[in-house]
């Protein structure tokens, strides 16, 4: 599904009209912040509050052209990602980043090569205590997202399937 010279666009209200009983949508509220505008692929997980140590061991780690669903609990009171680690995770192949909470550096984050979706921007940064679960099954916008199911994120919405789904259009 990772192809690294090829960038894939995906259009959710297209899945969700050819596919309308295999995705489930995340009730809106993710603003997009990262250069690319649309991602899609395998999601790994990730739970967390306040605390960005799990975001930073991942974003180290070869993304493959997947995508980090970060649940932060929503909270608006601090940032899970910021550029330092966005440009880590571009690096080292992530698709994109979905958190649920809050990012910074959003004028350096729109020059990443990710698609990066958050809550809202926060200028300060997380406290690192080691806590947080990867790889568990979060609930965001009323959705259930396990580890390896699919998602696809535009400036329409974020979705997910638990198959691969089709459609993508190439650029």
């Amino acid at each position: 599904m990772f192809e690294e010279d090829t960038i894939v666009e995906y259009v959710t209200p297209d899945l969700c009209d050819e596919y309308p009983q295999q995705v489930r949508v995340i009730s809106p509220m993710f603003q997009q912040f990262g250069k690319r505008r649309s991602v899609g692929g395998e999601v790994v997980t990730i739970k967390c509050f306040e605390d960005n140590s799990r975001v930073k061991e991942q974003v180290a780690e070869s993304g493959a052209g997947r995508i980090l669903l970060v649940d932060g609990g929503g909270s608006k009171r601090c940032a899970l990602l910021g550029d330092l680690l966005a440009a880590k995770g571009a690096d080292s192949g992530w698709a994109g980043i979905i958190v649920y909470g809050c990012v910074r550096d959003v004028d350096i984050l729109a020059d990443i090569d990710l698609c990066i979706q958050a809550l809202a921007s926060h200028p300060q940064k997380s406290t690192r205590r080691g806590e947080g679960q990867v790889n568990i099954p979060i609930t965001i916008g009323g959705v259930t997202v396990s580890p390896g199911e699919f998602l696809y994120a535009d400036n329409n919405g974020v979705i997910v399937s638990a198959e691969p789904l089709a459609m993508p259009l190439e650029s």
